[in-house]
C-alpha cells in the first residue's frame, strides 16, 4: 500500500521529559554511593524495556536489589514513572491530531513494561494515531532496523512513504537507514515546517544529523 506516513517518537517529543532527579534522590535518602541504583538495576531496566520482565517481576527485582519494603517499592515507581512519562507536548500533540485523516500517523517508541496502560489514560495516543508499536510489546528497540520494519508493517506503508520524528540522532540515522525519511526533533516549529514538507510531497534531500 502506498500512502504518506508519519511515525513519532513519544519521550522528548510527544511528551516533555526532563530528568527529575529521582534516582539522585534515592540514593541519598538510601545513603548509596552515586550511579548505585544504575548499576544494581541496569539489567532490570534492559528487560522492562523488551518485554521480557513483568511489572510484578520488576517491583519485586527492586525490592530485592535496593532493599526497600512494599510501600519504598510503590514511591520508587512513582518516581520512575513520573520522569517517565513527563508532561504532554500539548501543541505538537494538537497539530498531529490536526493531520489525521489526511495521512497515515503512527507511534514508534523505546518503552517499558506497563507503558501503554500509563500513556493512554494519561494521554490517549491510541486515540492520536492509528498504531502504537512498543520495544516492551515486539521485543526490540530502537535503533535496530526491525523495530522500524515492525512500525511501517503495523500500518501496512512503504518505508520510503514515512517520515519518522525522534529525538535522538542514532535514532534518526537508524531510520533513514531502514529507507525512511527522518527528522531530528529540537523543537515544534521545526518539526512542524519539516512535517508538512513531507506531506507536500516535494523532493527533499535527506537530513545530516550530529552524534556530538
Amino acid at each position: 500500500m502506498t500512502a504518506t506516513c508519519i511515525i513519532l517518537d513519544i519521550g522528548g517529543v510527544l511528551e516533555i521529559t526532563p530528568e527529575t532527579g529521582w534516582v539522585q534522590r534515592w540514593e541519598a535518602q538510601l545513603e548509596l554511593p552515586p550511579g548505585t541504583v544504575r548499576e544494581r538495576m541496569h539489567d532490570v531496566w534492559r528487560a522492562g524495556s523488551v518485554g521480557s520482565i513483568s511489572e510484578r517481576e520488576v517491583h519485586e527485582q527492586v525490592a530485592a536489589r535496593l532493599g526497600l519494603d512494599a510501600p519504598q517499592v510503590e514511591d520508587f515507581m512513582a518516581d520512575l514513572w513520573a520522569e517517565y512519562l513527563g508532561t504532554p507536548n500539548e501543541e505538537l500533540i494538537d497539530y498531529v491530531r490536526g493531520l489525521r485523516g489526511s495521512c497515515r500517523l503512527g507511534i514508534l517508541s523505546n518503552s517499558f513494561v506497563g507503558a501503554r496502560e500509563r500513556e493512554t489514560k494519561l494521554y490517549r495516543f491510541d486515540e492520536l494515531v492509528e498504531q502504537i508499536v512498543y520495544s516492551h510489546e515486539i521485543g526490540i528497540e530502537k535503533p535496530h532496523l526491525r523495530a522500524f520494519e515492525a512500525a511501517c508493517a503495523s500500518l501496512d506503508v512503504r518505508p520510503e512513504s514515512c517520515l519518522f520524528i525522534d529525538d535522538v540522532a542514532v535514532n534518526v540515522e537508524a531510520a533513514q537507514a531502514a529507507g525512511m525519511q527522518a527528522h531530528l526533533f529540537e523543537d515544534n516549529a521545526r518539526t512542524v515546517t519539516r512535517i508538512a514538507a513531507h506531506l507536500k510531497g516535494g523532493p527533499l534531500a535527506p537530513e545530516r544529523v550530529s552524534l556530538g
